[in-house]
């Protein structure tokens, strides 16, 4: 049998490649997302509403909001734990998400929360016009 080994770098390289390609993608989406908006001033609070809630989009990368308005939502450093579809828990001080409300990603397999990321701000993007 041939000695595999020559395989090890290509996995490397590939491995390497899947991990780059995320936030070059959650980038592509937020793009996507926020075309035609226009950036506000960040805002330390948004209300909290029902019907929506915080999305992951990828690598440390969370939408809140949809219709005329979708707020980024700026996280304190980086915070690779969170990636795209995850489902957020979100921890809110009150009845609005506010700057340092912490956040975490759950690991759908084992269910355990990931480490605490911390909401740093809220950038709304607005669409002109109606709704």
């Amino acid at each position: 049998m041939r000695n595999p080994s020559f395989l090890l770098p290509l996995l490397l390289m590939a491995g390497c490649a899947a991990a780059d390609a995320e936030p070059q993608s959650s980038d592509n989406a937020l793009s996507r997302m926020l075309a035609g908006r226009t950036a506000g001033t960040p805002e330390n609070c948004v209300r909290i509403e029902p019907s929506q809630s915080l999305n992951a989009i990828g690598t440390g990368t969370i939408v809140y909001g949809s219709g005329r308005t979708i707020w980024h939502v700026r996280l304190r450093g980086s915070c690779p734990s969170i990636r795209r579809l995850d489902t957020l828990l979100v921890e809110p001080t009150g009845s609005q998400y506010c700057r340092g409300d912490h956040v975490r990603s759950i690991d759908p397999p084992s269910r355990i929360p990931g480490p605490v990321c911390v909401i740093e701000s809220f950038v709304p993007h607005t669409r002109p016009g109606g709704p």
